[in-house]
């Protein structure tokens, strides 16, 4: 049995290529194309495909919208982003909101292939280096979301309902000196100079 495939790009040098290498491959079907994420929804309720291939970068509606989207209505449908892009954060954008692979259009014809297969199974093929970044660019994220100790973030948390720093030393069982100290790392590590800008970058970055 065929694979249904769906391809969604605006660049019809791109829809063509991927023609070519489907029409020569017996157990992949095209059954629709769209040039931008809102054409493709349509496309999806009207062809019902197995796979859809994805850009990122459409107009009218981009690759990360149209993804969300459709998690939503065919949560059972395969979606593998097919870009240009090598940015980390759409890498992971795009593989959090539910596509179940990533490729870049400089890939060869097989690993292409297996990658819409695998994805037709259910399953998520990511070509190594894909996947090295992947985990690389969750760490760093990690480390932005919250930089701060876990008594930096006490610290922080009691400087945002209004503490002192003789009440934050008597609350936590520690000098004055050492709450200054604690401070003084806050600030470095947030790249502020002050408590409030502080407790606003805290905010801001969803640690608070």
């Amino acid at each position: 049995m065929s694979i249904r495939i769906l391809i969604v790009d605006d660049h019809a040098i791109i829809r063509d290529g991927l023609r070519l290498i489907f029409d020569t491959t017996p157990e992949l079907d095209l059954v629709a194309e769209a040039s931008n994420g809102k054409e493709a929804l349509a496309q999806v309720d009207a062809h019902l495909p197995d796979v859809v291939l994805m850009d990122l970068q459409m107009p009218v509606m981009d690759g990360i919208t149209a993804i969300e989207t459709l998690r939503r209505t065919h949560p059972e449908l395969a979606i593998v982003i097919l870009t240009t892009y090598k940015e980390n954060d759409l890498l992971l954008r795009g593989l959090k909101a539910g596509a179940r692979g990533y490729l870049l259009k400089d890939t060869d014809r097989q690993t292409l292939i297996n990658t819409i297969q695998a994805a037709a199974r259910g399953e998520t093929l990511l070509q190594p280096e894909i996947l090295q970044r992947a985990l690389n660019f969750q760490e760093e994220e990690k480390a932005v979301e919250n930089p701060l100790s876990e008594r930096e973030f006490e610290v922080l948390k009691m400087v945002a309902d209004g503490a002192r720093n003789k009440e934050i030393a008597y609350k936590l069982g520690i000098t004055e000196r050492t709450v200054k100290a604690h401070l003084s790392h806050i600030f470095q590590k947030l790249n502020v100079d002050s408590r409030a800008a502080a407790v606003a970058t805290g905010a801001k970055i969803g640690i608070l």
